[in-house]
């Protein structure tokens, strides 16, 4: 049961997705020909008005086919079928395309709204106390309100976690230090080199100890509301500062998950969340995966709407698209480099499964 509402959470945001270029299509008056969840072979069909709709049998994905979606359009091309995609304004085209991605994050942003919801508190960032063996406490203070770390602006307390588990500068001491910036007693304050002990992890590593506890506060209606916002930033962020890190070699394929690891993590989240009857750590990861999905749509990578999006850019200051044969080349190419990496990816989370490597 499980893992059936793991797969139709998955489809929910990859509907979503391809719904945002559905509706905005819809509104600029352009042709669709078909609207698909899944990919490869057609399961199911339907035929609308205008619009063929199927569910394929595979659910990593889904599409949004328009007509004369393919390159520029000739001025006879453009007279002949008004309602192509290549024969409506750019700046529809556009719309259209940063529609998918958009709609990722709004969903992002309404699942943030019901986790917060679903808090007995607020978090802050504020700090409440620290724990007995803290030596972080030689630096910091209760109520100091932690505003960055290390540089980085701190928006949530997960801003906090994320930045403190993902350094590795350390002193003479072997402990892990940063430089913080606060506010105490309304002064805002730097304090360089704030150290904290690391502690044995179970796969016999070391990591950090973390020994103070974040304040909580009551909800409100404003709370909620900026909360969730702020929520929402920051996964967001999180996320481009995990590619950023993925680029430059910190996490390797090892590091990375397709459907079938991003379908166990939902599958755990909602076994969790039925043993403690709190749906919080469920909601944040299906924040997670869809304002994930919305960001990385984003990127300027070929067959993402992102390339797409950079190709209308270029063909509204060229004031003439890009050949079809040049952007579909380069979008093939793409498509199947992406192909070979979820290949890749899906044996490593195949082989996680049976290893335990999700755990």
């Amino acid at each position: 049961m499980t893992i059936v509402i793991a797969i139709l959470i998955f489809c929910v945001i990859i509907l979503l997705h391809e719904f945002g270029h559905f509706i905005a299509a819809k509104a600029c008056g352009i042709y669709v020909k078909e609207f698909s969840l899944g990919m490869g072979p057609r399961l199911l069909k339907k035929k609308g008005k205008e619009t063929e709709y199927s569910v394929r049998l595979l659910p990593i994905g889904g599409f949004c086919a328009f007509e004369g979606e393919d390159g520029g359009a000739s001025d006879e091309e453009k007279a002949q079928n008004p309602r192509a995609f290549n024969a409506r304004p750019v700046w529809q085209r556009m719309i259209v395309i940063l529609a998918g991605p958009i709609m990722n994050l709004i969903l992002g942003l309404i699942v943030s709204i019901f986790m917060v919801c679903s808090m007995e508190y607020l978090p802050t960032n504020m700090i409440h106390s620290f724990e007995e063996q803290s030596i972080s406490s030689k630096y910091l203070q209760p109520r100091d309100e932690i505003l960055a770390i290390d540089g980085l602006p701190i928006f949530t307390d997960t801003d906090i976690s994320y930045k403190l588990l993902n350094s590795d500068r350390k002193n003479a001491d072997g402990n892990l230090v940063y430089d913080f910036k606060v506010r105490r007693d309304g002064e805002v304050i730097t304090l360089r080199d704030v150290e904290f002990m690391t502690e044995e992890r179970d796969d016999g590593t070391n990591g950090l100890y973390f020994d103070f506890i974040i304040a909580a506060k009551e909800k409100s209606f404003t709370g909620v509301i900026s909360q969730s916002w702020r929520e929402s930033c920051s996964t967001a962020r999180i996320i481009v500062m995990t590619l950023i890190d993925l680029i430059r070699g910190k996490y390797g394929i090892n590091d990375m998950s397709g459907p079938v690891g991003v379908g166990t993590v939902i599958s755990d989240a909602v076994s969790d969340a039925v043993k403690t009857f709190s749906p919080t750590q469920l909601l944040y990861i299906i924040a997670l995966i869809t304002i994930n999905v919305g960001v990385f749509n984003l990127l300027p990578i070929p067959a993402l709407d992102g390339a797409r999006f950079v190709f209308l850019v270029i063909e509204l200051i060229r004031r003439k698209p890009v050949k079809p044969e040049v952007e579909g080349a380069i979008h093939s190419v793409g498509m199947i480099l992406m192909m070979i990496l979820m290949v890749v990816v899906t044996f490593g989370d195949i082989r996680k499964l049976f290893t335990g490597g999700f755990h």
